[in-house]
């Protein structure tokens, strides 16, 4: 039996093969991409691809300025707005032949390396056609039936997370790395390393990595060898991972009291030891200068309380007799051979007492020395004075690190004056200015000047600058810089105003050369080429107290000379000269 079955419906969209007549082809061919310009399609795509990459980066490069700038992104100018007809006449160009998808995924690529132009700034645009594509260029290029595009895959974003990707770096040994696991997992303390290893290079070196880890900010160029971190343990620096390096240049010969000395100065200021150096040279080409110290005395104030005013007055009056002295003196000076109390200065603010110990300390700065002293006189007082209530061992009338008229006036660590005659011919041959514009100069800015600005010690041109310098090449303390560049430059005219008379007076000059950074390698050599390393063998104190007229030497050069620029019109023409990198600083990435 025949069984007939029911025919089933074609989709349109499916082509069977069938007896038909094939359909006639139409009489105009299919348009191709190549008619946009009479020539080979690969040459077309070349062209179409090195403009949209050209006026893309241009376009970019153009908003990046603007936003820097802070001008509007609709304010358009000609070139940008023939730069955007040509991008809208290139994105049409490849859409048409590539496709939405491509042009999109193109364009999220073009903008990424755009923005990031400042860093890789010699990378070429590295276009792979065909891999974008998914074929081989016969079956693409050339072509005259249409090509069907194939949508490429989205570039995958990758997540930001709030944690950077962390450096790390191959440790020596298996338990080195343990160590910098563990501390980055806190686990083991960084600032225990150099007990539980031993070794402070290598506690050094695991805590930098573990550094690097856990910040994911690399410390390249940060040097880590060739430092003694064994030298430093206990009484420099905690938790080293590296060291600074600052350049330190010689200022001199600085002819003082008639020997001559090579002044180390550390700085990153350039200019400033040219400066000095000149300084130096017209005070060795007058005869030199000569420096006076006369007052030594680190001080420590102890803030203390009483229940009334009147009992804080009793212990000022007993602190402050004569006839008290010596007994104080006694319990004062069982902290250090060197320690020798001077005197006892007290300031009342109703029922509170500040007491300003003030005494010798040797070769040393002094601070912990005078600090052990105070203590041993404040655990004795108590014995008359039980009701007493020591707020602090130091009440900030000392005072340290800090501008204070008290400083000023009364003088801390080293009070020194250095002077010199700087003959006329001196003065206009190496200085290049005049006796009189100087003083001119010095009265109205110095002095007048520095009045007007309500200066506390600031009456100079720049003495922290000088101080600092010789501070950082010799291990002193860099904070000190505060109150040891307190000074007042003095100028007049001398012998019928021929000749220039200039003195700096430094009331608080703080140095040492023995304790805290002068034991170190380079700052001890430092102090060696001055002739002050270490404590003086013959009398004690004597080395520090050179140091600091050392100090106010440099300082009286450093004055000189750049008073002398700014009255010659020098100043900013020696700036551009010795103070300006020959860098590209916008080809430096951030």
């Amino acid at each position: 039996m025949d069984v007939r079955r029911r025919q089933t419906k074609t989709p349109q969209s499916v082509k069977i093969a069938t007896a038909e007549p094939p359909m006639k082809p139409h009489n105009h061919p299919l348009p191709k991409a190549s008619d946009v310009l009479p020539l080979p399609l690969y040459l077309i795509n070349g062209l179409f691809f090195t403009m949209f990459f050209s006026v893309m980066y241009f376009l970019l490069t153009r908003w990046r300025e603007k936003i820097r700038n802070s001008i509007p992104l609709h304010v358009v100018t000609l070139s940008e707005l023939a730069a955007l007809v040509s991008l809208l006449a290139s994105i049409i160009y490849l859409i048409g032949f590539f496709g939405v998808d491509f042009v999109q995924s193109v364009i999220y690529r073009s903008n990424e390396d755009a923005w990031d132009v400042e860093e890789e700034e010699n990378e070429k645009f590295i276009i792979e056609e065909d891999s974008r594509m998914g074929a081989s260029p016969a079956t693409t290029l050339g072509c005259a039936v249409p090509v069907v595009p194939i949508v490429p895959a989205q570039p995958t974003k990758v997540p930001v997370t709030e944690n950077p990707a962390p450096i790390i770096t191959p440790q020596s040994s298996e338990e080195d790395e343990q160590i910098v696991n563990s501390v980055v997992e806190g686990k083991t303390p960084s600032y225990s390393l150099e007990s539980k290893l031993g070794d402070c290079k290598r506690a050094a070196s695991i805590r930098r990595e573990a550094l690097q880890r856990i910040t994911g900010k690399s410390l390249e160029g940060l040097p880590l060898e060739g430092f003694d971190y064994e030298s430093i343990l206990g009484q420099c620096c905690e938790m080293p991972v590296g060291y600074v390096q600052i350049p330190v240049g010689i200022a001199g010969p600085l002819l003082l009291n008639g020997t001559k000395y090579m002044v180390p100065m550390g700085t990153t200021e350039g200019c400033l030891v040219a400066s000095t150096n000149r300084g130096c040279k017209a005070i060795y080409a007058s005869g030199g200068a000569t420096c006076t110290l006369f007052k030594d005395g680190m001080t420590r104030a102890p803030a203390v309380r009483f229940g009334t005013a009147k009992r804080a007055a009793e212990l000022k009056f007993y602190l402050e007799n004569p006839l008290n002295h010596e007994t104080l003196s006694v319990i004062f000076n069982k902290s250090s051979r060197f320690a020798r109390l001077q005197g006892i200065q007290c300031a009342m603010a109703g029922k509170n007492l500040y007491i300003r110990f003030t005494c010798s300390t040797g070769d040393a700065m002094g601070m912990n020395m005078v600090s052990k002293g105070v203590q041993n006189v404040l655990d004795y007082l108590e014995n008359d004075f039980p009701d007493m209530d020591v707020i602090g061992i130091s009440g900030n009338f000392c005072s340290d690190k800090k501008p204070a008229a008290v400083n000023w006036i009364e003088g801390r660590g080293k009070s020194v004056v250095c002077e010199a005659i700087i003959k006329e011919e001196i003065v206009t041959k190496v200085l290049k200015t005049n006796v009189t514009a100087l003083v001119e100069l010095n009265m109205l800015k110095n002095l007048t000047g520095s009045a007007i600005a309500g200066a506390l010690g600031g009456f100079n041109a720049h003495a922290s600058n000088i101080v600092s310098a010789v501070y950082i090449a010799t291990g002193q303390d860099p904070a000190q810089n505060i109150e040891s560049s307190h000074c007042i430059t003095m100028m007049e005219a001398v012998n019928d105003g021929k000749d220039l008379h200039i003195s700096v007076t430094m009331p608080s000059i703080e140095v040492g050369t023995v304790g805290g950074g002068t034991q170190l390698a380079s700052q001890s050599a430092c102090l060696n080429l001055l002739g002050v390393k270490g404590a003086s063998k013959e009398l004690a104190g004597a080395n520090a107290r050179l140091l600091a007229t050392i100090v106010a030497g440099s300082v009286l050069a450093g004055e000189l000379s750049l008073m002398s620029a700014i009255a010659a019109g020098q100043l900013v023409k020696s700036h551009m000269k010795y103070n300006r990198s020959s860098k590209d600083v916008t080809k430096i990435s951030s």
